[in-house]
């Protein structure tokens, strides 16, 4: 599995840099609508980051915690899990 994606990743590496090296120059017109999906991809890209680091965070913060013994939770009060559901008879009898 692993050489087939590295193979993949070789092929990918290799095609886009043939792209690159051996492409003729384009003299092509850029339309101002571009402006807005660069802007968009840049957007998705600081999104994603800041949601990467975010997570990098929280696992950080909590291997921490757990090292130094801190408990988060310690002063928080909790409610119980209880349902309460009724019975017929006891439905019958309010």
């Amino acid at each position: 599995m692993k050489k087939g994606i590295r193979t993949v990743g070789v092929v990918l590496f290799a095609g886009i840099s043939a792209m690159l090296l051996f492409g003729e120059n384009g003299n092509a017109y850029i339309d101002p609508s571009v402006m807005t999906y660069m802007i968009q991809a840049i957007a998705g890209i600081v999104i994603a980051a800041g949601a990467a680091i975010g997570i990098y965070f929280r696992r950080a913060k909590k291997k921490i915690n757990e090292t130094l013994n801190i408990d988060e939770n310690r002063n928080k009060e909790v409610e119980s899990d209880d349902i309460l559901v009724k019975t017929e008879t006891e439905e019958k009898k309010d």
